[in-house]
This record gives C-alpha cells, structure tokens and sequence, in this order.
C-alpha cells in the first residue's frame, strides 16, 4: 500500500510519522491471556493515572494539538486512545470485540497513539492519503453513525475516509473474516519510542493473531 502525506497535514503535524503495518492474520474471539493482558495494563493506568493526566501524556497531547492545527476542537471529537484511557480511569472497562482489535487496543493504550486498523480487502486501490477532513464529507464511524470529519485528519482510499483518530470508518472495519490486515499508528508526538511500539505491534499480532508475513515501514 503506497502512502502519501499531503501538504496540509505536513503544515498542520509537521512532526508527524507513520508505522504501517501490513500482515496477513488470522482474527477470532478475543483469547483470554489477550484479555487478561489488556485488563492488566488497564489496572496499572489506573495506578499511574489521574483523569486530569490523560491529556497530559505526550502522544494525546499532540494528537489533540494537530487537531486543533487542523481545525477541529478535541473537546468535542476526542482522539481514541484518549476515549480509551477515558473508559478505564472512569471505572467503565473496555470492550471486548476480537483479537485484531483489542491487540490494537491495548497498544494505543500503552502507547498514547490512535490507531487504524482496517481490513486491507475492502481498501480501494493501491494507495493511502493522509489529508484533512471538508465540510459534508460522508463518513461513517464504527458506531458511530455519520461522523463530521471536517477539520479532522483524515486516511482516504480511492473512494473516500477509511480512517480519523476519532473513529475508523465502517465500510474497511476489521472483522472475524479479515485475512489481510492494514494498520496505521498516527504519531504526532512522542510517547513510546517508535522501537518498542515495532516490537509490541510484532509480538501482540504473532502470539494472539496468527499473524505471518508481517511487513512494517516507518514514514515520516
């Protein structure tokens, strides 16, 4: 998947880089040592963190200040790994949806970064645009219904919005029948080194998802 940094998101995040993540995977219900990974981490936010502290670390806040570079108030359209840490220091617990997911889950929460994961079969064409999100733009958040993206940053396939740090979209969601396996980690501010973030990626996906021929660019 070739990707492209466009000259208004380079101007509003110009200390912006990318992990991408290709793998062909294997996703099924959440095992319970993902689960009991996840809820462990969780447990130790808990320990760390204040809710007032969330948008403190470094990854979140960064997130929010491209967003505020790009147009969009973060109050109102929070990134997701800080919806994330939101649910566990309120107390709420986090769901649990498939393997795929909660690895990636539980590696935005680790790393303060919002991450896409997206079924790669149901991306258009070969290339990926990382823009900003226009007025009326249709987009449909996981959940969500339609979400308005403007001023929001935005991945497009060859068809339109597939992903925003808010919310991935519903037409390239992973699923149980994903095979082939898309991820973008949006760093717009440092927090766990890129290095590490590369290992945990690798490890979570090879022990809880199958995952082979795993491929991993860093663009900047």
């Amino acid at each position: 998947m070739e990707i492209i940094l466009s000259n208004e998101i380079k101007q509003a995040a110009p200390g912006y880089k990318l992990v991408k993540i290709e793998a062909d995977v294997v996703n099924s219900e959440t095992p319970d040592e993902l689960w009991r990974e996840v809820e462990n981490f969780a447990g130790s936010l808990c320990d760390l963190l204040e809710i007032a502290d969330i948008n403190r670390r470094p990854g979140i806040a960064a997130t929010r200040a491209a967003y505020k570079a790009c147009g969009k108030d973060p109050n109102r359209y929070r990134p997701s790994t800080e919806q994330l840490c939101r649910r566990v220091l309120k107390g709420n617990g986090l769901w649990r949806v498939s393997a795929v997911v909660d690895v990636f889950n539980l590696l935005s929460l680790k790393s303060g970064h919002s991450i896409g994961a997206f079924d790669m079969d149901a991306i258009e064409g070969g290339t990926l645009t990382l823009g900003i999100g226009r007025e009326g733009e249709p987009y449909e958040g996981i959940g969500r219904g339609e979400l308005n993206i403007a001023g929001m940053p935005v991945w497009r396939d060859a068809v339109g919005g597939v992903g925003t740090p808010t919310s991935d979209n519903e037409r390239t969601k992973v699923s149980m029948n994903t095979r082939r396996l898309m991820v973008t980690i949006n760093i717009y501010g440092d927090d766990m080194p890129v290095d590490d973030i590369v290992a945990e990626a690798t490890r979570l996906l090879e022990t809880y998802c199958n995952a082979h021929d795993v491929r991993i660019d860093v663009v900047s």
